[in-house]
């Protein structure tokens, strides 16, 4: 019998969309980073949920603990992506039989861990049995009405930024798959990339004052897939001149001989914050991330041509949409 063509998470989301009833008046539209409920003319409660799946998003040789940590880092990711303190988490387990007391414990301290480090709580949640081990989050805010940084305020003109440099996260993920290796201090810090990840949370709280912010994403799909959505969003396009690289992940492709682009471009699993910028608010947003001790590196600008292209030393190329989905990429990639 054929076997049937993947899906894929994106197709998947947007037949299920088909058959809801679309909320009158939502603040935030469907498909952003969070969901958001207005309740009172100021005032937005911010929602998110996501889920880690032991199958599909825990590398080899992390731990219980780091899992559950990085659970909430993905979570509150999304959270300094749109400018929003997350205030309150709800947590539902799906455990198998076999796990051990042990394990559970490793799972309530990440979970405790990585809570208190983005000073926020988890206050309750679900627990059931499953094939697998899966940890999913709901999390709760409360932000100002015209205040959340979406996906689709991108104008031609504006700058782009990152909070950081690409590529250490997907390294990472090859040494721990035994694919390829490094030594020293390099290997230490790409590893640590992938066993823990740190949200932006700091600098998008901090751009989320400045009001310079036009559109913001986190970059957990990878770089160039991020692009994407936001150009999706937002009805422009992208000319990136300088890509945001990281010393460990280009000495790792030199001596491994990787596509230092590809590893940039579409690793994933950064937890950068993707935004665009208003040029002529350009200085005040450096200010407020350097009072933070945090980084903003300009890669480049906004287009109203509707492409993503990368400019190279022999001309622009484009940037495909490539990056993490549930359901079609290779979860050992």
């Amino acid at each position: 019998m054929k076997q049937s063509k993947p899906i894929g998470e994106r197709k998947i989301i947007e037949i299920i969309q088909k058959n809801l009833a679309p909320m009158p008046q939502v603040p935030i539209p469907f498909g952003d980073d969070v969901s958001a409920y207005e309740i009172s003319k100021d005032k937005l409660a911010i929602l998110k949920t996501d889920m880690l799946v032991d199958k599909t998003d825990v590398p080899p040789h992390m731990t219980h603990w780091q899992a559950a940590r990085k659970a909430i880092v993905m979570n509150v990711s999304d959270f300094a992506a749109k400018g929003v303190k997350p205030l309150a988490i709800l947590v539902s387990l799906g455990l198998p039989r076999n796990i051990t007391a042990k394990d559970i414990e490793d799972i309530g301290k990440g979970l405790n861990a990585g809570a208190r480090e983005y000073d926020t709580y988890v206050i309750g949640g679900d627990t059931g049995e499953a094939s697998d081990t899966v940890i999913s989050l709901s999390v709760f805010g409360i932000a100002e009405n015209g205040r959340v940084m979406l996906r689709s305020g991108a104008r031609p003109g504006d700058l782009v930024a990152v909070t950081g440099l690409f590529g250490k996260a997907p390294a990472g993920l090859k040494i721990l798959l035994g694919e390829y290796e490094a030594t020293g201090k390099t290997r230490e810090t790409l590893v640590k990339s992938v066993l823990m990840p740190q949200a932006r949370l700091k600098e998008g709280l901090a751009l989320g004052h400045t009001k310079a912010v036009t559109a913001s994403i986190d970059s957990s799909d990878g770089l160039a897939w991020s692009l994407h959505e936001i150009a999706r969003a937002s009805n422009v396009g992208f000319l990136v001149e300088s890509l945001p690289i990281a010393e460990e992940a280009r000495e790792f492709a030199e001596t491994n001989k990787v596509d230092l682009p590809k590893l940039v471009l579409h690793g994933g699993e950064e937890y950068e914050l993707i935004l665009t910028i208003n040029p002529k608010l350009w200085n005040r947003a450096r200010e407020a991330i350097g009072e933070i001790g945090g980084s903003l590196f300009a890669i480049g600008k906004v287009t109203a041509e509707k492409r993503i292209l990368l400019k190279t030393p022999e001309g622009k190329r484009v940037i495909e949409p490539k990056g993490w989905e549930h359901f079609k990429s290779d979860p050992t990639r």
